[in-house]
């Protein structure tokens, strides 16, 4: 599930590209996402990706759907954050392994969200992102990304909306 292969590199300056570019697409990520940059959170994933946040969001007793597509990907987070929640994402220990035009990311993702309108209110996350990805010319995308929760501390209405909460509450 995770990358946990014990070398970094062997040595191919293709390989240094390609891990260089694998990191920018999680980078790409967290970025548009905490600029709320609709073209540049996109540009990460293939038009079929599918986002799992089920595993971390259960962490905390919220049921997220299974978000299947770019588009579909794009419209629910940037929509459920836009104007009720500002975020920073901090992405660290990537860890890349390279399969001719496949690859698979294992990184840590610190994500803080405070309710715009109330900094007060906020969840602070540590997750494992899994992540499958595919070459597209020069460039790779993301086709599958699966996060789990390690922790979490504050309160996780600052992260979904009443319609994701069990029950519909925050």
């Amino acid at each position: 599930m995770y990358v946990t292969e014990h070398h970094a590199l062997s040595g191919a300056p293709r390989e240094l590209e390609d891990r260089t570019e694998i990191t920018d697409t999680l980078l790409r990520f967290a970025l548009g996402q905490d600029l709320r940059d609709e073209d540049l959170f996109a540009s990460c994933f293939t038009e079929d990706a599918e986002l799992d946040f089920r595993p971390a969001a259960a962490r905390w007793g919220a049921a997220p759907p299974l978000m299947k597509g770019r588009d579909a990907i794009v419209t629910t987070i940037l929509s459920g954050f836009s104007g009720r929640v500002d975020t920073t994402h901090q992405v660290t220990n990537p860890r890349i392994a390279v399969t001719g035009d496949t690859a698979r990311l294992t990184a840590l993702v610190e994500a803080q969200h405070l309710l715009t309108a109330d900094h007060d209110t906020h969840a602070l996350l540590k997750n494992r992102y899994d992540v499958e990805l595919v070459r597209d010319g020069g460039r790779w995308l993301m086709s599958r990304i699966r996060i789990e929760n390690v922790w979490y501390t504050g309160d996780p209405a600052a992260i979904f909306t009443d319609s994701n909460r069990p029950g519909g509450v925050t």
